[in-house]
């Protein structure tokens, strides 16, 4: 009894699983029959006994072709049911933004540094502030000099001495430009010939008007005409230089447009040409330094700041596909290509790639078909072809699914009348 029971109690799973099995097995052959399967069912290669000649020719002559894609054929009214688009390669410029990080600097055209043409100390500096405004021939430093002094003096005594005797004297005129040449102004000059006294202090004024970005002295400093006394910048133009990414460069040109943005300044964006690049890259940041001349009236942009440049460039005419058209398997890319029902996979070269579009650099043709929309499905297509897997029928082909076949309706024999249904023996006992 105990060994009835361990053997019922152990065959009722096995039954049960082969059961499975088998009503599995007698699905998958009831669909395979009915050829509801999407894909065709062949053996990729040359040597494939589901693959036409036509289709291994095809594979064997196609330029571009991919070793591991075959070609695939689909009805047409297959391709409205799959949601396959065609699309006719054509030629057209692609638009590429380019955004880059910009910051505000001074036109170097525009700065100006103040120096003595003299030997001597700072007694006075009329200017102590960084950042103030200064005007053009606006006094800046006053400094003393012992050479300058000697120079008046020299100059005075020449002058008295062919006064007295009524003979003009080129040693007047050299002295005039001796002092002129140590910095003193015509002005200055007229003044100790009218007074007959030299002056002890030398003016140092401003060259052009605009703000004082360095202060290089203080009252006592030595100096020499090497010493930069003060910086002097006109803002009222501006550089602004855009950091380009390094992969970008080639579509910039002098003359590009570029919408420039500088939230801080409290103005609105705006745009500016580019008129200069620099020949060589900031090694750092691996991008390229691309100038801008800025007007700046009233000063609101400030050197040090930060904002946003973005460059719209048009490139020259070139073949694109949409960028869904790609099929993309990280060693190479491919597109397909209808020739008639059949659509090849072809390998192809990209170039730049934005948003909805891609440049094919090689590969293509003008004028050729190719799929823009669900190449997806045909790409698992045609791998199963080129690996040797299995599909649906018709040797190759894609077709739509079919609606399942109602089972037939067994009709009586004429002249004799239907039979009554059967009753069910357990109804009423079912829950």
């Amino acid at each position: 009894m105990t060994s009835d029971a361990s053997v019922r109690r152990f065959a009722a799973p096995a039954i049960s699983a082969v059961a499975t099995a088998a009503l599995l097995v007698g699905a998958l052959w009831i669909q395979h029959a009915r050829d509801g399967w999407p894909f065709a069912a062949h053996v990729a290669g040359g040597s494939a006994a589901g693959a036409s000649p036509a289709e291994r020719d095809m594979t064997a002559m196609a330029p571009g072709s991919t070793p591991d894609r075959g070609p695939v054929e689909v009805p047409e009214a297959t391709q409205q049911t799959l949601d396959i688009q065609i699309e006719v390669v054509r030629r057209e410029s692609l638009t590429e933004t380019i955004q880059a990080v910009a910051a505000i600097v001074p036109d170097e055209s525009r700065i100006s540094h103040v120096h003595t043409r003299v030997a001597g100390w700072v007694e006075q500096l009329d200017v102590n502030t960084t950042g103030e405004m200064v005007r053009a021939g606006q006094p800046l430093a006053r400094i003393f000099s012992q050479e300058l002094l000697s120079s008046q003096t020299e100059y005075l005594a020449a002058r008295a001495s062919t006064a007295a005797s009524g003979i003009a004297s080129a040693v007047v005129q050299s002295g005039r430009t001796r002092l002129g040449v140590l910095g003193m102004t015509p002005a200055e000059i007229d003044g100790i010939e009218q007074t007959g006294e030299p002056r002890r202090l030398v003016t140092v004024v401003a060259p052009r008007s605009g703000v004082v970005v360095n202060r290089g002295v203080t009252v006592g400093t030595s100096v020499d005409p090497s010493t930069t006394l003060l910086t002097i910048a006109d803002l009222s133009r501006v550089w602004a230089f855009a950091e380009v990414p390094e992969a970008s460069i080639p579509a910039l040109r002098v003359g590009a447009i570029a919408r420039l943005d500088f939230p801080a300044s409290g103005r609105a964006p705006f745009t500016a040409r580019v008129d200069f690049l620099y020949p060589t890259l900031t090694e750092r940041t691996r991008t390229l330094r691309v100038r801008l001349p800025v007007a700046n009236p009233r000063g609101s942009l400030r050197p040090g700041l930060y904002g946003t440049a973005t460059f719209d460039v048009a490139g020259q005419p070139t073949i694109t596909v949409p960028r869904d058209a790609v099929v993309d398997t990280g060693r190479q890319q491919h597109v397909f290509v209808a020739v008639g029902d059949h659509f090849e996979p072809r390998a192809v070269t990209l170039g730049v790639q934005l948003a909805d579009r891609v440049e094919v650099r090689s590969g293509l043709v003008e004028g050729e078909r190719i799929v823009g929309a669900g190449v997806f499905l045909l790409d698992s297509e045609s791998r199963l072809r080129a690996t040797g897997g299995v599909g649906g029928h018709d040797h190759g082909s894609i077709s739509a699914p079919d609606a399942p076949t109602p089972a037939p309706v067994a009709r009586p024999p004429a002249g004799r009348p239907p039979a009554e249904p059967h009753a069910d023996p357990h109804a009423g006992h079912r829950e």
